[in-house]
């Protein structure tokens, strides 16, 4: 489309996350305006569309993508619904940002692997943030520039204030961890080979039967040993950090030291309750350059290939903590369209 024209987005699914973007493509970017919401709960999709400027409400996503007036697709549905919505965005050719992940495991992620190879160009960017927050994009700078030598161990930690209602344990990897398993491909530039799952005695603020917090060993065809502390019932913030310990130093980012205040005999500072409160400016950054590069008809950001990499990983991961013990990745060649 052309560079001056305002890119006409259907958001489908307006929970806390896709009501989110809503508020930020109508308040916060410029260049793109909120044409059509789409959720199965039709008070809601009406509520959200209302607060957008009166946009257009759908209860079935095909309806919304057929519209005339929809030129790109944010995807910010459950999980399981990622596959079908992605699948129709394909099918009309629209540019699609899709909240991580891509699908829940990787047999669904490679059909829309290859249904996007058929389409032949393009068309998928999947959400993983990170790659948009200030300090991680430049903790992969740095690293890039091979000023402290080779990465040899990366240390991720990961915890919420508390899960919501109903999770599993294997979600901590699928819908949690699983921004660690693509932040580490995408810091190291090397793909994860292996996973191992280590379960520690769960807080007891974790809901009977849930395995809270787990540690993961993750090593790469590099030879760079990661590990991941995911813990989704810490109770005191949300917190998500990283060290890269290389040949000649190391570099660690999520600190949250913006602003330290001493007063009364103390000194501390302020933890993020959240995700959307942590990562505000990458979300507006990767949704800036979605819509940048949408509108200049170029591709970039995280790739499809990207979430199924991803999906493996975590499958890799259930299978460890399901079964115990170490459980190789296995990953197909990438294809030439991702290369």
């Amino acid at each position: 489309m052309a560079r001056s024209s305002t890119l006409n987005v259907a958001v489908i699914g307006v929970g806390r996350m896709g009501a989110d973007h809503v508020r930020r493509i109508q308040e916060v970017v410029s260049g793109a305006r909120v044409s059509a919401v789409v959720d199965a709960d039709a008070e809601r999709a009406s509520a959200v569309a209302a607060r957008a400027g009166g946009c257009a409400a759908y209860t079935d996503p095909a309806a919304a993508l057929a519209a005339a007036d929809v030129d790109a697709v944010l995807v910010a549905s459950s999980s399981p619904a990622h596959e079908a919505a992605l699948l129709a965005a394909l099918a009309h050719d629209l540019p699609v940002l899709c909240e991580k992940p891509l699908t829940p495991d990787p047999a669904s992620a490679l059909r829309v692997l290859e249904a996007e190879q058929r389409l032949g160009r393009r068309r998928i960017q999947v959400g993983f943030m990170r790659r948009y927050d200030p300090e991680y994009v430049r903790l992969e700078q740095l690293l890039r520039t091979g000023r402290l030598g080779r990465p040899l161990l990366l240390h991720h930690r990961h915890r919420n204030v508390s899960a919501p209602p109903g999770w599993a344990s294997e979600l901590l990897i699928t819908d949690s961890l699983v921004h660690e398993m693509d932040v580490t491909r995408w810091l190291l530039g090397q793909e994860i080979t292996a996973v191992t799952v280590l379960r520690p005695t769960p807080s007891r603020d974790a809901a009977d039967g849930i395995q809270d917090p787990q540690f993961v060993v993750l090593e790469t065809d590099g030879g760079v040993i990661a590990d991941a502390e995911i813990f989704v019932n810490c109770g005191f913030g949300y917190q998500v950090q990283a060290e890269a310990v290389c040949e000649r130093g190391t570099a660690r980012v999520g600190d949250g030291h913006a602003m330290v205040t001493q007063t009364a005999g103390r000194w501390g500072g302020t933890i993020a309750q959240d995700y959307l409160e942590r990562f505000e400016d990458a979300y507006d950054r990767e949704l800036r350059a979605w819509i940048d590069s949408v509108r200049h008809g170029t591709a970039t950001g995280p790739t499809a290939w990207d979430g199924y990499a991803a999906a493996a990983v975590c499958a890799a991961g259930v299978r460890s903590l399901t079964e115990g013990g170490r459980v190789e990745v296995e990953l197909p060649e990438r294809p030439a369209l991702y290369g």
